[in-house]
């Protein structure tokens, strides 16, 4: 008899009780002359006390500055050691940190300004192409629970830290001592791909212990020096990255404001990182970066690949030239805190190129029909739930929106199409939205995704289904060529899935290009995809 597609992660390390504030405190006593973050681009560092000593000023700078338990103090920049200070220092006094995507315009500025009440902005100056000044005073008059606005390095930041001389030690260890580790301190905005983004809310339980038993799943220790060129403004970077590496005495590794390959491969060989993340894309463009070779990675071990699929045949690259044979896989969305399920340091390669993972300590997953919610047999493709300490507190201020994905049974539903195998390891499919439907027949991109990575000219690839008069959708593969100069044509496309893929799989349509639309997190804007090149 077959068994359901339900699994709970065991362990027997029990769940974190702490706030962040206690939890960092335990680090920096058993770990205070150990360092806690490196800044490569500026080349600061803290230890433990130091950075110890600096959250607890910043906190008490901003209960000097009027910010009470449970206001909202909003954070638009990009990765840099202060960023990594407002995470610790709002957490130590109760207010809720809420990320804002640094690629955001005005118009998406002032959305979340004002739908989570920002009273206290913290952003950058300016980069790439955006004055972050500029758009602020744009929407500033429109959000009337603005009070201040802080930009790192300049006097308004240095004028918020002098002020934390008005609040002293005690102060501030009375406003921890109110604190619950079940108090919300964190809002992260849904990417927005379809409307406005809502806003997940996150408690110091939630993202502490998700951080700490990823940690724990590829055993970091205070050893560990780990290189984060993601996002902090997501949970990849924020947990996935900081909690799990201060929970157990490791370094924070900042390589660069945001990514670029060369900086990060830089800041892996000259602070010795044990550790590396990444979305896939990422990782893609270290390897085929022309001066890969000259790198030393000797001193990696470990990782995270994670944000979007990740391709087999570039995790079996990560693994032999990269040193990282312990790389894990993880997978999981912001309402979850971030992480779900993952691999383990001693699966095989085929566990850890086929799948996701399986469920982490504490956290229940099953697989259902989309329609009736009934529990599936193992093997049968449906949507992944999730459930346990890892589910949020609730999109903010949007309890109907809240109740469209988290059931009666605190089952939060992620939209992904899954298999849960025999062994308990999770495969996803593809997105219940992204499923294409051509001719009758149900077919999932990810499949086809895997192997077209096979094909000797295809650097990268995104399948999507588009709009077709006989069949109701067809498929289209946009493909990244290896060769700018020489691309896959679709007769050769056609002619390799051939005896290989069912006729119905084979993309009839082909669309060239030099980068996909991707969102800050790292994700694949399909749906972007679908409306420019679905015509």
């Amino acid at each position: 008899m077959s068994q359901p597609s339900y699994a709970h992660g065991t362990g027997t390390t029990p769940l974190l009780g702490d706030t962040i504030g206690r939890n960092l405190d335990r680090a920096v006593e058993a770990h205070a002359d150990r360092e806690a973050l490196v800044d490569v681009a500026s080349g600061r560092r803290w230890t433990y006390a130091e950075f110890g000593a600096d959250v607890a000023e910043l906190a008490r700078a901003l209960m000097a500055a009027g910010v009470a338990r449970g206001d909202r103090v909003g954070i638009w920049a990009v990765n840099c050691p202060e960023w990594v200070l407002v995470q610790y220092a709002t957490a130590r006094i109760g207010a809720i940190m809420v990320n804002i995507n640094p690629a955001y315009r005005a118009h998406e500025l002032e959305f979340v300004l004002g739908q989570a009440g920002i009273t206290m902005l913290i952003s950058s100056l300016a980069h790439r192409t955006s004055d972050y000044r500029a758009l602020v005073e744009q929407v500033r008059g429109r959000c009337p629970a603005l009070r201040s606005v802080h930009y790192i390095g300049d006097r308004s930041w240095d004028e918020l830290v002098a002020g934390a001389g008005a609040v002293t030690g005690d102060r501030l260890a009375s406003r921890e001592a109110e604190l619950s580790c079940d108090d919300p301190i964190n809002i992260q905005y849904t990417s927005g791909t379809t409307g406005f983004p809502k806003g997940a809310t996150l408690s110091h339980h939630n993202i502490l212990n998700n951080g700490y038993f990823v940690g724990e799943t590829i055993a970091y220790t205070e050893q560990d020096r780990v290189c984060v060129p993601v996002p902090f403004y997501h949970c990849f970077g924020m947990v996935m990255g900081n909690l799990a590496i201060t929970s157990h005495g490791g370094c924070i590794v900042i390589p660069a404001p945001a990514f670029d390959p060369v900086a990060t491969l830089t800041a892996v060989q000259q602070e010795r990182c044990t550790s590396l993340y990444g979305v896939p894309t990422m990782f893609i463009a270290e390897l085929d970066h022309p001066d890969f070779a000259g790198f030393d990675l000797s001193t990696l071990r470990t990782g995270i690949m994670a944000g979007s699929p990740c391709p087999v045949e570039v995790m079996k690259r990560v693994v032999a030239e990269m040193h990282m044979a312990e790389v894990s896989i993880c997978y999981g969305m912001t309402e979850t805190s971030p992480v779900s399920v993952q691999t383990r340091r001693d699966d095989d390669l085929e566990r850890r190129t086929g799948t996701v993972g399986r469920a982490l300590p504490h956290i229940e997953v099953k697989v259902v029909d989309p329609l009736t919610g009934v529990t599936l047999e193992r093997g049968e493709p449906g949507e992944l739930c999730t459930r346990g300490y890892s589910v949020m507190l609730g999109y903010w201020e949007q309890p109907d929106r809240t109740a469209e994905v988290v059931d009666a049974g605190r089952w939060m539903h992620t939209g992904d199409l899954a298999v849960m195998r025999e062994d308990g390891y999770v495969q996803i499919v593809g997105r219940i939205k992204d499923m294409i439907i051509r001719g009758g027949e149900n077919i999932y991109p990810r499949e086809i995704e895997e192997f077209l990575y096979t094909h000797p000219k295809i650097a990268d690839v995104q399948v999507v289904g588009v709009p077709d008069a006989r069949y109701g959708e067809e498929i289209l593969a946009c493909v990244i060529p290896r060769d700018p100069a020489d691309p896959p044509t679709l007769d050769e496309l056609t002619a390799f899935c051939r005896d290989r893929l069912a006729h119905y799989k084979t993309p009839r349509r082909l669309q060239v290009l030099e980068t996909f639309p991707m969102t800050v997190s790292g994700k694949v804007r399909k749906v972007e995809l679908r409306e420019t090149y679905g015509g």
